[in-house]
């Protein structure tokens, strides 16, 4: 159930700073789930107790690719995105063993 709900992490400076400031990790989600999935998705994928969970859904772009054959316009889909903050001292591994 927690693959359906949680899509990937987001690796990004942004992020990252995130996550070493204030013990926030950001994932994508999928668009039809609730603060209350996402809480009970990442307790049960990564072992880690979620104090809160924050959701914002991030709009379209419109994308242009210059190629050969002339230029290509385009939209990047919307997507939901969820802000996980993990309870004091908790840590969670993205990588696992890689």
């Amino acid at each position: 159930m927690s693959k359906e709900i949680l899509i990937r992490p987001i690796v990004s400076e942004k992020a990252d700073r995130l996550t070493e400031k204030h013990g926030k990790y950001s994932f994508v989600v999928n668009k039809k789930a609730n603060k209350v999935e996402i809480k009970k998705a990442v307790e049960e994928q990564y072992q880690v107790n979620v104090d809160s969970v924050n959701t914002v859904i991030m709009p379209s772009k419109s994308k242009v690719r210059t190629t050969r054959a002339g230029m290509v316009r385009g939209r990047k889909s919307t997507y939901k995105k969820a802000i996980v903050t993990l309870a004091d001292g908790e840590e969670m591994n993205l990588y696992g063993e890689v």
